[in-house]
């Protein structure tokens, strides 16, 4: 993932930035399916993978397959990759409070877990654990993802619809006050 990132940054050919990115998100669904995290990875795979990038190559036939060349100020690339520093160093120092990957004595394992498994099919009516969890007991949560998803796309669908021009007849077409 990190050699991925590190040819986006440093390719000048949008096409291959774009696919790039497909590749990132494929790899991060899959990293998310080896960490358990199934329906993350779906949606990673779908809007990340599938949707993103197709309005990527939407937006990139509009416009040239080569990014332009521009000169920045050291000073600037300079405070850019201050922040960038500090940024990932505060997501280290968050992250130090984690329990460790697999721990059995994580809370999630010793509440959750063994509650939606012993008592999920008897409380919700459903027979598959996953579906219980995402559509009963995460319920709220996983109708405002999609709610997330599906204004995202109205408002592409409204950007791309404002940027088309009129089909109309023009005011200098030969008519005037309606008539030829």
């Amino acid at each position: 993932m990190a050699l991925t990132v590190f040819m986006v940054v440093r390719l000048r050919n949008l096409f291959a930035v774009v696919m790039l990115g497909g590749i990132y998100s494929l790899l991060a669904a899959s990293l998310l399916v080896v960490l358990d995290a199934v329906d993350v990875a779906f949606t990673e795979a779908a809007v990340g993978a599938g949707i993103s990038t197709v309005l990527a190559l939407g937006a990139l036939s509009l416009t040239t397959s080569q990014e332009n060349e521009t000169r920045r100020n050291p000073l600037y690339t300079a405070m850019i990759g201050f922040v960038v520093l500090v940024t990932g160093a505060a997501l280290v120092f968050g992250s130090l409070d984690m329990p460790h990957y697999g721990d059995p004595e994580a809370p999630v394992h010793r509440h959750v877990a063994d509650r939606y498994i012993a008592d999920g099919q008897r409380e919700t009516g459903v027979p598959n654990i996953v579906t219980a969890v995402l559509a009963s007991y995460r319920g709220f949560d996983t109708l405002g993802e999609v709610m997330v998803i599906f204004t995202a796309g109205i408002g592409v669908l409204l950007a791309f619809s404002a940027a088309k021009p009129s089909r109309g007849k023009m005011p200098d077409d030969g008519e005037e006050g309606g008539k030829p």
